[in-house]
């Protein structure tokens, strides 16, 4: 029961600073979702085939659970709120392993000067009147929309 009395007793400005991540938070049935999908025998037979076991989808089902108890106590359960913030993150971070872990390339501070120089002469005829630089045409001013004539329907 003090333990209840504290979190009534944290005011908004604590709980702010307590989940300054909240936006990493999905909406419940999406963590739902993903346990049903991990957890379906399509799923199982695909994960069989690719990994030769079964993949834990505990974390799943784990961050429904505190999401609904996260939503069901308006933002005040920060305990919940925080392990699906730390559970996100650890999703995160195996999903950038390989981006982070990458040292074959190296990585641009800026674009490159010429990034946007003009195409050359070769791909510019190639691109002429089709579909897409009639459009881009369209979007910046310089040719007036065409109506979508004829028909698409073809009988055989």
């Amino acid at each position: 029961m003090g333990r209840q009395n504290e979190k009534a007793e944290t005011n908004p400005e604590e709980q702010a600073t307590a989940l300054k991540d909240a936006w990493a938070i999905r909406p419940c049935h999406l963590y739902k979702d993903e346990y049903d999908d991990c957890s379906s025998f399509k799923a199982r037979f695909h994960q069989y085939f690719i990994h030769g076991k079964d993949s834990d989808c505990s974390q799943w089902l784990t961050d429904y659970k505190n999401c609904e108890r996260f939503q069901q106590s308006n933002g005040n359960d920060v305990v919940a709120g925080q392990a699906i913030i730390k559970s996100e993150e650890q999703r995160r971070q195996i999903r950038l392993h390989a981006h982070y872990a990458n040292n074959t390339w190296e990585k641009r501070k800026q674009p490159p000067e010429d990034w946007a120089k003009p195409l050359p002469e070769w791909m510019e005829k190639r691109n002429e009147n089709t579909y897409l630089e009639l459009k881009q045409k369209e979007l910046m001013g310089l040719a007036t929309p065409q109506a979508e004539g004829g028909s698409f329907c073809t009988i055989m």
